[in-house]
Formats: C-alpha cells, structure tokens, sequence
C-alpha cells in the first residue's frame, strides 16, 4: 500500500479533514498519470511531514519547511507533466471496479443536473461551477514537475454546481473505469485486478466526493487543481457556437451601440425619373479610314516628311522629331522582326494575339510610339506599363501580376532604359518580385531587321479583336488590365476628333504620361488618326520648369494642349519668371481631370492670371474619363456648337445624403463643382443608384454614370466576374424595366445631368466613404484644402 511505503500506516494518525482530502486527490492524479511517482512521493511527504514524524525518504529540510509554512501549505498542488512511466511502480487503490462503484453509490442522489462534457483531466471533478470560475493567468503556469499551480479560491451558488457536476462525474467514472481496469489488469502479472486490497481506500475517496460537493453545494471554497489550458476548454465548450450580433458592438463601458436611424427629416430625391441621354450622331467622313493603322500607313507613305512627334530633353530643347514616314518605316521593321526573327528551339517566339510589354521611360515618347505601332502591325497586344524601380518595387509587383495573368513573355524597352534595369550576377535583367520571367528585346535600329522585299503586313479593318490592354490601379493597391479593340479604339478617335474639333497638321502640346489615359488617346491615337503634330513634354522637364508647357505653346503656336490641373497650378507658382509668353494661339485647354472637384479652382486661378496673355474664357475645356469608358464627357468651344459653360454651388449636406440642392457661395458648406461638357458623340449616358439593382436615378438624385457606346473598354482580361457587373450593366426603370436591349459600361464617376444636359462630377466610386448612412468622397477634402487661399497652404499640388 502507498500508505504503508511512505513508513507507517495512516490509520494510526488523526490527520484533518483538508489533508486526507489532498492526499486523496493526489493519489488520483498518480493513478490518472497526471504526475510522476517521484513528485507524487515528494508531495506527499510533504503533506504528512507535520503528522509523522519519521517517514522514510524524506529531507529533513523538507520537514522544516512544512514546519515553518503550517497548514495553508497542505493544499499546494503541483503542475501536470504527463510522461511515460513503468507500469510496477504505479499506486492501484484507484484503478479497480470497486472504484467504480463506490463513487457511483456515493453520488447515486445527484442524478437530476447536467455539465459539460469532461476534459481529459478527471481531477477537474473537484471544481465548483463554471460559471463562475475565472480562469487562472496562463502567463503564471509551468509545466515543469514539481512547481506549484497557483490555487484559486472560489464561492459556488447552492444548487448550481452539484447539478452540473453529477453526470459529468458518471461519465468520467464509466470513461475512467475501463481505462483503469484494463491498466491494472495488465499491470499484474496474470490479469488479476488488485481489487480487494483496495476496498477502503476506495471508500474512503467516495467519502471526500460526497462531502467534497456538500461543501461545493453549501458554498464552501474548494482548491481549483484544473489547469488553464482545460479551463479555457470548458469555457469554450459551454459558449454559444456564434455568438449574438449585439456583442459584437460593445463599447468600453458595456452598453451596446445602437443601430442609427435614418433621419426623418434628412432630403430626399424628389425630381421625375431621368431618361437615357443621348449624345450627338457620330459624323459621316468621306475620306475616313477604315483603321487607325490604315489611317497611319496613309500618311507614312503620302506624307513621309510631316512632322509626327517632337521630343525634349530635360532643359526644354528639342532633340528629335520623328516624321510620319520614320513612324511607318520603323513599325514595319519591328514588325518583321518581331515576327521572324524572334526563335526559340526553331519555332516563332510569337504569334498573332500574344501580349507584349512595352517598358518605356516618360522621357522617350519616340521609341514608345515605334513600339506600339510595330506590335499593331504584327498583330500583337501592346500592354505599356511603368519602368520597375526597384527588384522589389511594390507597385511593380501589382504590375507583374497583370503581366503573368496576361500570359506575357516579351518585353520591349530600349537600350538606355535596360542598362538602368537591375541586372543578375550573369548580366540579364533579374526577375522582379512578382513577375513572370521575360524575354527582354531591344528596339533600337540596330537590333532591327530589315523586311524582305515579299514581306508586306496585313493592314485590316477595324474588327473586335483586341488592339492593347491599358492598365489600371484600384484603390485597394490591385491592378487590372482593360482590353479596348480596334472598333473601339477606332470609334474612340472619331468621337474625340469629332468632339474637339481636331483638323490635319494642327500642333498640341501633350504634358500627360503618352502611355495611358487622355495622353494615350490624344497624344499617340487621335494625333495619328489626323495627322497632328505633338510635341511631348516630360514629366522631368515640368519638375525643373513648370512654365515649359506655355512656352512651348507660344514658340510651337500650339491649337490645343492636353493638360491637368496639377500642370495648371505649378504654372501660376512660375509665371513671375516669364513674362513675354502668349496663349493667343490656343483654341483648346484641356483639362483632363476636370471631373476632380478642386480642379475648378486652379482653372479660375490660371484664367485670371493668363488672360491678360491671351488666354480666352471660353478655351478651357474640362473633360471627364474613366479606364473603362474612356472618355465620358468633354466641354466644346462655342465655335463647335457647346453650351455656355456651367458652374453649381451644391449644398454638401444635401450631397451626402446623394441630393443635388443649390445653396448659396456665401457658405462654407457648399461644394461649387464646373460642368465636364457634353456626352461624347455616339454614346448614351444614364445615371443609376450606386448600390445593388441599376435603378434610373431621379432628376435631382446623384449617382453613377453609366455609358453606352462603340468607344469603351471591352472587359477586364481574364476576369470575367466583374467584367460582367462593370461591362454588362443593364439600367432598369423604377417598374424593373431595361432602359435599352444594349449594355452599359459602369464609369465609376459619381454625378448628375445638369441644365442644357451638362454632364456634373462630384466624387469617385473609388473614393466614396459611407459614414452613419451618408456618403462623402475623398476628392472633397483636397477641394476643401485647396478652397482655402491655395497659394499660401499649398505648394507644388502638395
């Protein structure tokens, strides 16, 4: 017996109540492994040093410290360490079926409550009611052996803790019984369960249960020997699965949020439902030719010397001009080589429909337009995109994204542009994080070959196979990749040239990125289509001189420039440094981001200073576009027929309710926004609810302008989802009627239709925050701080 080890029988020694109740718990932990012979022998001869004075085994040091510590330490327990131990130096008093029944006839009146499921440390039978144990500090526990677990004192509520416990404990004690006869039957030599010997100790132990829960029921404190880890089971286990909605809005001082109402007497849209608006009919062109590749193939071979593109170097002074017939000569040579001269393993890198990457820097307009017209002709997809900074650049690795989706495997750059590329230990260009792995080709003209004499390209009408893939940069970081075909791209350069007014051999300064956008459109597409004259400025040249672009306008006397606000702004911050400049010539201002709210401000400010140098009211065209419609709306000068120009003075509040209210410029709450102009020729615009079924808004109602025309994007390459929900959109009327058979394309431009039906922007999708049920835009707070005298708060559009 484990009593009769420790050098003398406990039977003899009047021992308290606490401590044969400890001795009784710590002989079950020994049966169950959740302690070792060693420390159970330790423990124990620690509980029974003050009570017997010789006992085998034991430090006298240990002796003295029970001693000194007196009874409050009989209750430490140790903490759990299960290891493996040999099976002829276990206790068996706890591991028969006489167990088992006494403990069974010892609680046989507690059959009526219920608890949780038992974990696997049946110690935990001692506890009072979970429900109000807290849990002990994880950070305070040790697994080493032979520590002590601190000890939790708690207080149960009558009725509440046996109920729960009492068929928790037979299922333990069914669980436990197999377990412990099975192991104690193989722990003996012959199967024979050591049962007799057991009888009263046995007994004994469903005595301390019993009156272990009378104390529980009676509210007694009782020692807490469960460990964290179990603890935090059981809470687990007695909490709902989900747990209700309220609790997830508590404040800090436990009172739940309540949902906000909508406000009784906030403005609500009261104007008729609006109809599809209709833009003019697209003209009729005798000479018009049936491609935009066509239509340079005309001009490289009948007009070889007209000027085509004009690039500057970073102080402003020209440094090439490349002709028409260097455009189509160059094109055609990078077409063919391309095509035939590009190998790998005897078998053409490329086919017709393959996608390309075009990696060219802002400052070389020249090379850039030699490659995308090279890919056309050879029936390749352009894709432009940014120069990659950095091997690890996190905007370039969005763009390796798109790349890989796209299927790319070519690069296109120039000489210069690669030797500033990051390069390999073996001298290649590295793969940038994210990328696919390239094939990198130079286009300079010496790496081009020259086409054979039976080599001619097939120049094609314009068809709904994809001509480039422009990409674009959500506001979460990810970026996409728009498709627009050859019919469209067509479209889209006669709508513009239609809507502008744009006429052959006429000079525009372009201050955008030529590879996306109005800059694209303007500057490499329509310039093509009409045999303009561009002259590129770039983005280097602006940051040394921002008055670069108006002095290029007097010296060219350019008839149109594609601008932005920001361009605007930093002019008025150097126009004190020139004073013999004139914008007579202009007949166009383009405002590309005109749809942006604090764009009216810089268009004002420029006007006041530059119209005493020429500049005319009536010259500043603001338009609106997006990635996926292209060009939405553009201002027209009176003298092609446009409208007085439009300004509104909006009331905010109103706005971010989505209602058009006009207030008075006497407020500080009021959002004063121009007109975008017109809707393209050829194209159906409508305004529709912002969230769920495409309803037609009312008159007086803000929402999303959604296009339908031959001139916008195709979807999004490889993401038929949302190509659907964006590309494929089908307004509905308030009976739940289409508005038209034909798609629409969502623009992502929050407005309004206007008087004289002048298109009005005031946000952005991207840009829209919803804050207790009302709207606001991110756009409305740079227009706020530029509101406030911009030219002593803001410096360079900072």
């Amino acid at each position: 017996m484990a009593a009769e080890r420790g050098g003398c029988s406990l039977e003899a020694v009047p021992l308290p109540p606490e401590v044969r109740e400890s001795l009784a718990e710590l002989e079950l932990e020994l049966s169950e492994g959740d302690i070792t012979q060693k420390g159970y022998e330790k423990k124990r001869a620690k509980l029974l040093a003050r009570y017997i004075p010789l006992i085998q085994g034991v430090d006298p040091s240990l002796q003295a410290e029970n001693r000194v510590s007196g009874s409050s330490q009989a209750t430490a327990t140790g903490v759990k360490q299960q290891k493996s131990r040999s099976n002829n130096s276990r206790d068996e008093r706890f591991r028969s079926d006489v167990h088992t029944e006494a403990v069974q006839a010892a609680l046989a009146k507690y059959k009526e409550r219920k608890m949780p499921m038992p974990s696997k440390r049946r110690s935990v039978l001692v506890h009072s009611s979970v429900e109000t144990y807290t849990p002990p500090d994880t950070s305070s526990a040790s697994e080493d052996e032979g520590s002590l677990r601190r000890q939790g004192r708690i207080t149960s509520t009558p009725f509440q803790s046996h109920s729960n416990v009492e068929p928790w404990l037979n299922r333990v004690i069914q669980g436990s019984s197999t377990s412990s006869s099975a192991s104690s039957t193989s722990s003996h030599p012959g199967g024979k369960p050591a049962a007799a010997s057991n009888t009263a100790t046995v007994t004994a132990a469903a005595t301390v249960l019993a009156d272990l829960m009378a104390h529980t029921q009676l509210g007694v404190p009782v020692n807490s020997r469960v460990s964290s880890k179990i603890q935090q089971l059981l809470n687990t286990l007695k909490r709902p699965k989900r747990p209700p909605l309220k609790e997830f809005f508590v404040d800090d001082f436990e009172e739940l949020l309540e949902v906000q109402q909508p406000d009784p007497n906030q403005p609500k849209p009261e104007g008729n439902q609006m109809n599809v608006l209709k833009g003019e009919p697209l003209g009729m062109v005798t000479n018009w030719p049936p491609s935009l590749l066509a239509a340079l193939q005309r001009w490289g071979t009948t007009q070889p010397k007209a000027p085509c593109l004009t690039a500057l170097d970073t102080t402003g002074k020209a440094i090439y001009t490349l002709t028409y017939g260097k455009l189509w000569s160059r094109s055609l040579k990078l077409a063919y080589t391309l095509l035939n001269r590009l190998t790998t393993k005897n078998e053409p890198l490329l086919k017709p429909g393959d996608r390309v990457a075009l990696v060219f820097p802002n400052s070389d307009p020249v090379m850039f337009m030699v490659a995308f017209y090279g890919c056309l002709l050879a029936e390749l997809i352009p894709v432009p995109i940014e120069v990659p900074l950095t091997r690890k650049d996190a905007g370039s690795q969005q763009i390796g994204f798109l790349l890989g989706s796209c299927g790319v495997t070519l690069a296109l750059t120039t000489d210069a542009c690669q030797k500033g590329l990051p390069k390999a230990q073996t001298g290649e260009v590295v793969t940038f994080k994210g990328w696919p792995r390239l094939m990198w080709f130079v286009i300079d003209g010496k790496h081009l070959a020259k086409p054979a004499k039976d080599w001619h390209p097939q120049v094609r009408d314009a068809s709904a196979e994809i001509a480039y893939i422009e990409y674009k940069t959500s506001k979460e970081g990810s970026t996409v990749g728009i498709t627009v075909s050859h019919a469209s791209m067509l479209a889209h350069c006669h709508a513009l040239t239609q809507a502008c007014g744009y006429s052959e051999a006429e000079t525009l300064t372009n201050v955008l990125d030529f590879k996306r956008d109005a800059g694209l459109w303007h500057g490499v597409l329509t310039s093509v289509m009409n045999r303009m004259h561009v002259i590129s400025i770039p983005y280097a040249l602006m940051k040394v001189n921002p008055l670069s672009w108006i002095q290029k306008v007097c010296s060219y006397k350019a008839r149109v420039a594609v601008v932005k606000s920001r361009d605007m702004h930093w002019s008025l911050l150097a126009q004190r440094d020139q004073r013999d400049v004139s914008l007579s010539s202009l007949r166009m201002l383009l405002v590309a981001d005109g749809a942006n709210p604090w764009s009216i401000s810089s268009c004002d400010a420029f006007l006041n200073v530059f119209q005493s140098r020429g500049l005319r009211p009536e010259v500043i065209c603001p338009c609106a576009s997006s990635s996926e419609a292209l060009t939405v709306a553009i201002r027209r000068p009176p003298e092609l027929g446009g409208p007085p120009p439009g300004k509104a003075v909006l009331s905010m509040n109103c706005l971010s309710f989505g209602v058009i209210r006009v207030d008075t410029e006497e407020k500080l709450s009021v959002l004063t926004v121009q007109d975008v102009g017109q809707i393209m020729p050829g194209a159906n615009v409508c305004v529709v609810k912002v969230d769920g079924t495409p309803y037609l808004c009312k008159a007086d109602e803000v929402g999303e302008i959604c296009v339908n025309s031959g001139a916008t994007g195709m979807a999004y390459f490889g993401l038929l989802g949302i190509t659907k929900n964006v590309f494929e959109a089908i307004p509905v009327t308030a009976a739940g009627v289409p508005v038209s058979d034909q798609p629409f394309t969502r623009t992502g431009l929050l407005g309004f239709v206007g008087p004289d039906y002048l298109v009005f922007v005031v946000g952005k999708l991207d840009g829209l925050m919803t804050v207790s049920g009302r709207r606001h835009n991110a756009d409305d707070v740079v227009a706020t701080a530029l509101a406030v005298e911009p030219m002593k708060f803001v410096y360079r559009g900072r």
